[in-house]
């Protein structure tokens, strides 16, 4: 339940543990990402809202110049459409006749486009659109090297695009891929060589499509991993990029994304049985570490940080008796998109004093 009292208090004032995001670096991250897309590349942001959640949010970034938004999920699409967001891309394959009935119905009320990467799915999806009297955008999901779906670029993409082309109510929008054999390159010329390398196969494809008389509107990539590289490569029309507005101890550590932190989790100091030891009220229940680490914010001498279901332990390499029982202590989040999935809501800071909270209505719409 939002804690809609703390308006303009402190953030130390609310009950834990607790989302928060610092707008003002946010804010920053925001204007970073649009100004690389955007103005400087000159391509479409279609930020992912995945590791978002917030309609709120979503409507800040499009605001910002983003041209629609991107979903995993079609419940989350749902929530994003009944708060007003009217283009959609759903990078993901809608599959069975309950999901699809959901969606041809969704696209009644905004402009939603599907992934796809077989026939027996754009089958589907075609009786579907045809039964309800709309038509669906689709856009084939494209392997450049992840190995999870997708179609093999070249030729069986194209044949793919000639089959979506001869169906009824569906309407071929274009190709997307994500480039994730680069993600974890840390040397900058060798990431730069694999990304543009993995996105030559889908631009190559894209060019094969438009050789056989085939409009591709679309050709979408670029997760916050490689969006600052992947925004630049010719024939990407868009970049779906979006957790790094609150980028993460993952993003920074490991993926090499130099922006900012603005997401953290609060917690309150529930015991000091040493005076190397913290142990507070948020743990793996609060804090996702799958990928990294959680960052305990202002405080030296920090070695390791465990976490249980219900606890985090901090251990201190040198004695000390501050914080004491009761107090606050801040974590920067070590995976952003799975800790917003742990939460109901995400309280605007700014200046250290509670300015805003927003439900996150897409978590848990996994449907």
């Amino acid at each position: 339940m939002i804690q809609t009292g703390m308006i303009g208090l402190p953030k130390e004032g609310l009950d834990t543990p607790v989302l928060l995001v610092d707008l003002a670096v946010m804010e920053s991250n925001i204007e970073r990402m649009a100004h690389t897309i955007i103005r400087e590349a000159g391509v479409r942001w279609r930020p992912h809202t995945k590791g978002i959640k917030s309609p709120a949010l979503a409507h800040m970034l499009l605001e910002a110049g983003a041209s629609g938004i991107t979903c995993a999920k079609l419940g989350e699409a749902e929530v994003m459409v009944e708060a007003g967001i009217r283009d959609i891309l759903i990078a993901n394959q809608i599959v069975g006749p309950q999901k699809i009935a959901r969606l041809v119905n969704l696209r009644r009320y905004a402009s939603v486009k599907v992934a796809v990467d077989s026939v027996e799915n754009i089958d589907a999806l075609s009786a579907a659109a045809r039964k309800k009297g709309v038509e669906l955008e689709i856009v084939i999901e494209v392997d450049v090297g992840m190995n999870r779906a997708g179609v093999e670029p070249g030729e069986s993409t194209v044949a793919l695009a000639r089959e979506i082309r001869a169906r009824q109510n569906l309407r071929f929008a274009g190709l997307m891929t994500w480039e994730s054999t680069a993600l974890k390159i840390t040397d900058p010329d060798k990431k730069r060589q694999a990304v543009a390398a993995a996105l030559a196969r889908l631009t190559t494809t894209a060019q094969q499509c438009r050789d056989e008389g085939m409009a591709v509107d679309i050709v979408s990539c670029g997760g916050t991993g490689t969006y600052w590289l992947s925004s630049f490569v010719e024939g990407i029309t868009e970049v779906q990029a979006g957790g790094g507005i609150f980028c993460d101890v993952n993003y920074r550590r490991n993926l090499g994304v130099e922006h900012p932190y603005a997401l953290t989790v609060l917690a309150t100091v529930t015991s000091r049985p040493t005076p190397t030891r913290i142990v507070c009220d948020a743990g793996k229940k609060s804090m996702n570490c799958e990928t990294a680490a959680p960052e305990v914010v202002g405080l030296s001498g920090v070695g390791e940080i465990r976490l249980s279901a219900e606890h985090g332990t901090v251990d201190l390499t040198t004695p000390n008796t501050e914080p004491r029982i009761g107090d606050k202590i801040e974590f920067v989040v070590g995976y952003a998109d799975l800790t917003v999935a742990l939460y109901d809501e995400l309280y605007g800071i700014r200046d250290g004093l509670v300015e805003t909270a927003w439900p996150l209505l897409g978590r848990g719409r996994l449907q």
